[in-house]
């Protein structure tokens, strides 16, 4: 099959066939005929690395649209393949935002540097220039700000233009004040120019404002380029900001060296205040709210809160009028969960709800996904619960007397995406009501309890998204098989605009084909459990391929989504490339489904359940399919997913034979306290074992790779370092390695990682050395796609 390898400076006439037909050696047996191996060439390395997410993107360009919606969400654009297209629901128009030929003439010709209509180097685009007709868009190009008139055809200079914000940076609604972070105090400049003052003024060491907590962010942020993150929110009318001050004054430190410093000289040393389990020393908060207008800084009365999720910080709203704000309250343990009502001028609260459990309350089905909580203009609440074992939702009055269950039955709401106050109804994102339960459909129901309807009834997962303002949805539909067939629903899921419909021509022409969605019996031997199985590429079913199970485990990750894209898109692909039969399968103890089934990991952290999944999903396969030779099996993971790839060959050593273990937290007792705490609950000396891989060293038969980041203030270095003392008590061989400079995620080194990832799993999987290919620098990824962990 021919491959495009001109990107990857690869010649063409010296590559072989990307797949080298013959068996690799089986578990146990010695194979001395080197023509039995399958040998990798750098072309096949060059195909698995078009299947990263930075060069997938390319291949599939117009498979994501990602709408950046206008102030009243009546109209919206977005970038799709080099172009940039505006969007009018109500008009049911879509079209060029501007003309890119034009405008890429004018810009070669002022700036004096060559620009390509397909290759628009534009950043910080504004397309509502204030006081300016609704063609005129500004942007940043050459180190300057430009601004284009689609009408007139002219691209001038703007000399006057307000600073683009920084990542760092919150702008008031109004767009005349920017909020930022000085010296761990809250500050704010006019837009202007002309005006800059603190809001706070008496920020201490260790006790600051609108910051993060200094464990998993103090050393990682700098090395991303994010200076001095600012987590604030502005209300309404732009007059007030509600912030915290966090207090890490009493917490014990810990201490990464950075061996190489860029500039030379002696190691540095990096203290992080980082908390664990059981500790009585923890981060905590108080809420305050600044006015921009007194600069009054108000602080809420109240005992200072323990600081657990980092998403703690992102769980206030400010009321339409400004007049309230909400803020919710979560138990150090994760089992209290509380709405409470904030008066911003007097800081009297009053708590509205109070939600309790045996295990963690959830305020949305994902750590990581804001809590589904809404505010309606009478005042009333919409709240989401697992509380009857699944999760829907409930109308409280402003007061918090629960009012009613809007929705119910053996499935959950994922996402709540608009509401209509005039008529009383809610749409949102459903999971269980198709066969896959995993698969999203529209839905909507009367806030009042009444009609509930499906808006769609097929078997695509809709990842719809919906304006702040506006009455329609961008519905981007997919399978595991075709990119999302993007378009604007109305009310009634009738199609307003089509907008993209890309296919996967590119990918396949690349050696991609697309994965089975598989289901299996859990280990308990009646639980459904879903994943996906990819083919190796020049699939030929009369071979034996090894498997690599790619993995993250949960609690709060789902890894094999049944869309085209998700968290991990791109790495399974690449190693299917490389000749593997790849795995990712979502056992117990993972989101999505009842609460009986995610709580399968409470008190068991260590997902023994889980991987026990995993090892009866894969035989299951086995016995399917002829072609997998689950006698070799592998695994990988990143995080979490590092610990599970350890625990597996150190748990399961008669069943996974090779792994790279990257960035894994190998004893979770002295890892973060809130993931300890709010997933697995108490420690104890019956559950202890369940978090530490160490205490199994001496279990380890196959081939294992250790990959951290010196600079890991999340997980830390001496995670794995204790896991290699362990293994040498033990007399176990293990590999490590360490790199220098980086933080969890490897930001700057991600592709020698991957590489060093690819060729472990080669050299042990399929008995042969890899090629001589390196893999270049990842460039920037697209916007959807996101770290691994």
């Amino acid at each position: 099959m021919a491959c495009d390898l001109a990107h990857f400076n690869v010649d063409p006439d010296a590559a072989s066939e990307c797949v080298v037909v013959g068996l690799a050696p089986t578990k146990g047996s010695a194979v001395t005929d080197s023509a039995e191996r399958v040998q990798l060439t750098t072309t096949d390395y060059a195909r698995a690395e078009q299947m990263l997410a930075p060069y997938r993107a390319r291949l599939v360009p117009r498979a994501e649209v990602v709408p950046q919606w206008s102030d009243d969400g009546a109209r919206f654009w977005y970038e799709a393949g080099g172009s940039y297209v505006l969007v009018e629901p109500a008009k049911s128009t879509r079209r060029d935002a501007f003309d890119h030929d034009r405008l890429a003439a004018a810009l070669s010709r002022v700036s004096g540097t060559a620009v390509e209509a397909d290759d628009l180097p534009l950043t910080s685009i504004e397309f509502e220039v204030p006081g300016q007709d609704p063609d005129v868009i500004r942007f940043s190009a050459f180190d300057a700000r430009w601004e284009w008139s689609d009408q007139a055809g002219t691209c001038t200079r703007v000399e006057d233009d307000p600073v683009p914000l920084l990542p760092w940076e919150i702008a008031s609604p109004d767009r005349a004040w920017v909020a930022f972070r000085r010296d761990g105090n809250v500050w704010v400049r006019s837009r202007d120019g002309e005006q800059e003052f603190a809001l706070t003024d008496d920020a201490e060491e260790h006790w600051d404002y609108g910051g993060v907590a200094e464990a998993a962010t103090k050393v990682k942020l700098p090395l991303l380029g994010m200076i001095s993150l600012l987590v604030a929110e502005w209300s309404p009318e732009s007059t007030r900001l509600i912030t915290h001050r966090i207090d890490q004054r009493e917490l014990p430190e810990q201490v990464l060296v950075e061996s190489s410093p860029k500039d030379g000289g002696r190691p540095v040393t990096h203290r992080v205040r980082y908390p664990m389990p059981g500790d009585e020393a923890q981060p905590t908060m108080t809420w305050h709210v600044l006015d921009v207008r007194t600069k009054e800084n108000l602080t809420v009365p109240g005992e200072p809160e323990v600081l657990g999720t980092p998403y703690t910080l992102q769980r206030r709203w400010w009321s339409g009028d400004g007049e309230i704000v909400h803020v919710l309250y979560q138990s150090r343990d994760g089992r209290t969960l509380e709405l409470r009502r904030l008066d911003p001028a007097t800081g009297a609260t009053k708590t509205l709800i109070t939600e309790t459990a045996e295990t963690r309350v959830d305020a949305s089905p994902f750590l990581h996904v804001s809590p589904l909580v809404r505010f309606l203009d009478s005042g009333e609440i919409l709240w989401w619960s697992q509380r009857d074992g699944w999760g829907h939702l409930y109308l409280y009055s402003a007061e918090g007397e629960q009012l009613g269950q809007i929705t119910e039955g053996p499935w959950l709401v994922r996402e709540v995406l608009r509401i209509d106050e005039d008529r009383r109804r809610v749409w949102f994102l459903a999971c269980g009501l198709s066969e896959d339960p995993y698969v999203r459909q529209i839905c909507r129901v009367d806030l009042d309890g009444g009609e509930f309807a499906r808006i769609t009834e097929d078997e695509l997962d809709h990842d719809a998204i919906a304006p702040p303002n506006g009455e329609y949805l961008v519905d981007r539909a997919s399978t595991i098989a075709l990119p999302a067939r993007s378009r604007v629903l109305g009310a009634e899921g009738e199609v307003l605009v089509e907008l993209e419909a890309p296919d996967t021509s590119a990918l396949e022409a690349a050696g991609w084909s697309p994965p089975e969605r598989f289901q299996a019996l859990a280990a308990d031997g009646h639980t459904p459990i879903y994943g996906l199985l990819w083919r190796p590429h020049g699939f030929d079913p009369a071979r034996r391929y090894p498997v690599v199970d790619h993995t993250y485990p949960g609690p709060n990750i789902q890894r094999a989504a049944p869309g085209f894209r998700n968290l991990f898109t791109g790495e399974a692909e690449a190693l299917a490339a490389l000749g593997f039969a790849v795995v990712a399968v979502d056992g117990r103890g993972t989101p999505l489904r009842s609460k009986a089934f995610l709580d399968h990991s409470y008190g068991d952290l260590g997902m023994a359940a889980a991987l026990d999944d995993h090892v009866a999903a894969i035989r299951e396969l086995g016995r399917r399919h002829a072609w997998l030779d689950t006698d070799r099996v592998g695994i990988t993971g990143h995080s979490g997913g590092g610990f599970f790839t350890a625990r597996a060959l150190l748990t399961h050593p008669e069943f996974y034979s090779v792994g790279v273990a990257q960035s894994g937290a190998h004893d979770f007792s002295i890892y973060l306290p809130f993931w300890v705490e709010h997933n697995h609950g108490e420690i104890t000396e019956d559950n202890r074992r369940a978090l530490i891989n160490t205490l199994s060293a001496a279990n380890l038969r196959g081939k294992l790779l250790l990959i951290d980041g010196e600079l890991d203030d999340n997980v830390l270095p001496y995670q794995s370092l204790r896991l290699v003392n362990a293994l040498i008590d033990a007399d176990a061989d293990v590999d490590m390695l360490l790199i220098p400079g980086v933080e969890h995620s490897f930001h700057g080194r991600h592709h020698y990682v991957t590489r060093r990832t690819w060729d472990y799993l080669v050299r042990h999987l399929h008995g042969t050395e890899p090629p001589s290919y390196r893999v270049a620098p990842f460039p920037p990824k697209p916007i959807w796609a996101i770290q691994p962990s």
